[in-house]
């Protein structure tokens, strides 16, 4: 059974950090695709970055240069460092796997 956890959401102000985190188990992340994406109050839920089992990373252009995405494969974890946060970069963020398997959320919002 696939189950991953996110962590590490909450209150930051404009241009701050914060550093999330899927824990998984029941996956090997290291050799699937991994991704996390980000549903805004009212809006679709939207992919924000994925790494393939390849190392292969991608991004939305909305945050290019900002986010980045790694994978921890001792811990099974991946990770999604963002930097410079912006008020629009204010949801839920979810991780997923393969395509399939999702996360409970957690919430990140970007506020003075």
């Amino acid at each position: 059974q696939v189950q991953l956890v996110e962590s590490g959401g909450g209150l930051v102000q404009p241009g701050g950090s914060l550093r999330l985190s899927c824990a998984a188990s029941g996956i090997i992340v290291s050799r699937n695709y991994m991704a996390w994406y980000r549903q805004a109050p009212g809006k679709q839920r939207e992919l924000v970055a994925f790494i393939r089992s390849s190392g292969t990373t991608r991004y939305a252009d909305s945050v290019k240069g900002r986010f980045t995405v790694s994978r921890d494969n001792a811990k099974n974890t991946v990770h999604l460092q963002m930097n410079s946060l912006k008020p629009e970069d204010t949801a839920v963020y979810y991780c997923n796997a393969v395509d399939y398997y999702w996360g409970q959320g957690t919430p990140v919002t970007v506020s003075s």
